[in-house]
């Protein structure tokens, strides 16, 4: 228990150094520039973030962001699942679906966003959540395949010996020994997914979201409100990191780690 106290000590002191830091060069910055056009006052910033969470707009923006951040990484996680699970019963579909992958990984977002949005006005919210998909699906597929592999060789062994069902081999023994591991990156691939999200949403200028609305102040050249903006996507990024790796706790009950 002490340990625990004593570490969780050490972490916050390192935390407050490391945005002490990050103080310190955004206002040496803002000093050696001497343009708030350029680099915005903390004042200018933290005022316009205040207005901001004022504003209905604003949390409208951030709702649907959020939200479909989700649903990109919900999709993702599950082509990912899918084509891992294909990928752990045979050697030849693993080998097949290499090149898939690799692929997908290559794929120009920008391109995706300007094909995409040939269209209608919807394809601006469409576009940000394919992109997404396409960033995270490989994150995710090689997140579960390292934890496929990593399985005791032991346990694979096991399988082989006593002639166990592929069906029943995945869901009774590599399901459980995989979650722990993969479930432990949700809230870095959600929080990576918030990133690639407000990056669509710029590059598509989706109006109803903080991309768009990054990609209107941006264009008015309000560098606070993009300031605020930014601290605000950020400050959101890691409290769904924080929230989602607790979920590491409820796979280790389920794998019997203690």
């Amino acid at each position: 228990m002490k340990k625990f106290f004593s570490s969780r000590k050490l972490n916050i002191v390192y935390s407050v150094i490391a945005i002490a830091f990050m103080w310190a060069v955004w206002a040496i910055a803002y000093r050696a520039v001497g343009n708030k056009l350029i680099v915005p006052s903390y004042e200018q910033t933290f005022s316009e973030l205040w207005e901001y969470l004022k504003s209905r707009v604003f949390w409208t923006a951030l709702g649907n962001t959020v939200l479909r951040t989700l649903i990109a990484f919900l999709i993702s996680l599950a082509l990912a699942g899918i084509c891992a699970a294909l990928a752990a019963l045979t050697n030849a579909l693993r080998a097949a679906l290499r090149p898939i992958i690799a692929f997908i990984r290559i794929i120009p977002t920008f391109a995706v966003i300007l094909i995409i949005m040939r269209g209608t006005e919807a394809n601006k919210n469409i576009a940000p959540v394919i992109v997404t998909v396409l960033v995270l699906f490989p994150i995710i597929y090689a997140q579960i395949m390292a934890a496929v592999d990593g399985i005791d060789v032991g346990l694979k062994n096991l399988v082989k010996v006593y002639k166990i069902s592929k069906p029943i081999a995945l869901f009774r023994i590599y399901l459980p020994c995989v979650a722990p591991s993969v479930i432990s990156q949700t809230g870095a691939n959600i929080s990576l997914g918030l990133k690639i999200m407000v990056s669509g949403e710029v590059l598509a200028f989706t109006l109803k979201g903080v991309g768009g609305l990054m990609e209107d102040v941006y264009l008015s050249y309000k560098v606070a409100n993009l300031a605020a903006l930014t601290i605000a996507v950020v400050a959101v990024g890691l409290i769904l990191d924080v929230l989602f790796s607790q979920l590491s706790r409820i796979t280790k009950k389920w794998s019997g780690n203690k």
